[in-house]
């Protein structure tokens, strides 16, 4: 070889490492919508001076479109554990190389545990956070039409009787096929987690029953829709009715939200961190889900968001109204009518969607 092409080649090797370098100073993070503490992007981008590119979404069947489509550019996502269940028998994620998580002793080993139902030995997770799909009300909305009854029912958004006096003042729930009919099964008297077309049946006629009483369905509005006195009754992730409840609070237009578990049982969900398989930036990617398992940071993004944490190091610096709140971290009573969603089949997923269209264009 000549010295000019050992040179050439030399020079050619560096320009090359340096692209990669360059590389792994971009992070595509693909996350629910108002589920993380803003602040805690920016410390991350200062702390290793990488750049974040932050895209969100509302729902897990839009994040599964992306990811199995192939080529999504991101470098982390935050499946629900049923989704990333199924997800894994595609090959979308890639195992995490725990070795590179120095924080990954802070972690509840308890709810690490149940987690490993949807990923055996917990390969290609990292537990983000965990709640409950619950009812959000305008407590004087609701009592004016409503009188005394209790609010911790489901009868808010499946009883026609009750759905009639409350349409007026709007009734959303979640644009969550998956997550709803399970719920919806369940006050049905079957197993949630049923594939069976005769269940399926007695899910969708729950919802039949009442869908002329929805303002809509969506998986995000109601967030804010609570907060302003736009409806007054939603179906929804703890957390967002609860931050729903905190803006309700600043804006001080007396509108006052609460939130309950429903007394007849209802969804507990995990949401966890996964790299795809196709990951550009994998080792920026293990850098951010070690950040977060940071007690500081799991702390910030519960006390920001209202949803628990797995995370025993953030514990001691989480905020008063949100360790003792039990819309947060409910009783073990409570938990115990919580169920786990398991993932579906394919041929139930068609099936689903089918009713689900069909419920939401009232056919």
């Amino acid at each position: 070889m000549t010295i000019k092409k050992a040179l050439t080649l030399s020079v050619c090797s560096a320009l090359l490492a340096g692209n990669a370098l360059a590389d792994d100073k971009v992070l595509n993070i693909y996350n629910w919508s108002d589920y993380i503490e803003p602040e805690a992007i920016t410390r991350f981008e200062k702390e290793t001076g990488i750049k974040v590119n932050y895209d969100v979404y509302d729902s897990n069947e839009v994040l599964e479109a992306k990811l199995m489509a192939g080529g999504s550019g991101y470098d982390v996502v935050v499946p629900t554990g049923a989704f990333l269940e199924r997800q894994l028998q595609a090959g979308i994620y890639s195992e995490i190389d725990k070795s590179k998580l120095s924080n990954l002793g802070n972690l509840d080993a308890a709810l690490v545990e149940k987690i490993s139902s949807h990923d055996e030995g917990n390969l290609h997770n990292i537990p983000y956070a965990w709640g409950t799909v619950g009812l959000g009300y305008n407590v004087d909305a609701v009592k004016a039409r409503l009188g005394d009854m209790e609010f911790d029912t489901l009868d808010l958004i499946f009883n026609p009787e009750v759905t009639a006096k409350l349409k007026d003042c709007g009734i959303g729930v979640l644009d969550s096929p998956a997550e709803v009919m399970a719920i919806a099964q369940n006050y049905a008297g079957v197993d949630p987690n049923s594939e069976s077309k005769k269940d399926l049946k007695k899910g969708a006629e729950v919802l039949e029953k009442v869908r002329g009483d929805y303002k809509y369905f969506h998986s995000g509005k109601y967030i804010s829709d609570l907060a302003n006195g736009d409806i007054c009754v939603a179906l929804g992730y703890n957390g967002d009715i609860l931050q729903a409840q905190s803006r309700a609070e600043e804006a001080g237009q007396g509108v006052n939200v609460g939130y309950s578990i429903p007394k007849e049982g209802t969804l507990i969900w995990f949401d966890l961190l996964a790299i795809p398989a196709d990951a550009p930036h994998p080792e920026a990617a293990h850098q951010f889900i070690d950040y977060i398992l940071q007690g500081e940071t799991a702390a910030g993004i519960s006390n920001y968001v209202y949803y628990a944490v797995p995370n025993k190091a953030a514990e001691p610096l989480l905020n008063e109204d949100v360790i003792s709140n039990p819309g947060i971290y409910p009783s073990d009573a409570v938990k115990a009518k919580l169920f786990a969603q398991k993932a579906h089949t394919s041929r139930f997923d068609r099936l689903l969607t089918r009713t689900w269209v069909n419920i939401k264009t009232g056919r």
